[in-house]
């Protein structure tokens, strides 16, 4: 099975002046922002709340994870140095960079568009058969002689 090719993310990463929505939310409230990629990605909506469990220094494990399924799911080419890199050093940019992918992949539906073939019913008209009465040849003839 041929693999398809790996693609960029929509945005770059410091492109958040493209979209205000998501430069006020993911640098004022980027537990907000996080609470709608999580849900919108379908995991649950409190996984945000696993990067602020950790220490100062750690890794975000719910960015990275995140950003990871993300890269997965989408063939979005990268490689965990550079996810667990961003994820450390630019959380919330990361998060930003995730709302407009999903917010990009929402917007761009696939339409796949199948014609189904038109189903006819071929049978065969019903034919009623009128069949001649019965003639019974084990009769006898009789003949008379005009004679």
């Amino acid at each position: 099975m041929e693999e398809k090719p790996l693609t960029d993310w929509n945005s770059g990463l410091l492109d958040c002046f493209d979209d205000a929505s998501t430069l006020c939310c993911g640098y004022w409230c980027s537990s907000c922002l996080a609470k709608k990629i999580s849900t919108k990605f379908g995991e649950h909506r409190c996984l945000h709340c696993l990067d602020k469990c950790g220490y100062f220094g750690c890794v975000p494990p719910a960015a990275l994870s995140l950003r990871i399924a993300m890269r997965y799911k989408y063939g979005i080419q990268g490689s965990l140095c550079k996810d667990i890199l961003i994820s450390w050093c630019c959380t919330s940019l990361s998060w930003c960079q995730m709302y407009r992918e999903l917010k990009h992949r929402k917007k761009n539906p696939v339409v796949i568009s199948a014609q189904s073939p038109t189903a006819v019913n071929m049978q065969p008209a019903p034919v009623m058969m009128i069949m001649p009465p019965p003639v019974n040849i084990c009769q006898p003839v009789v003949v008379q002689d005009s004679g």
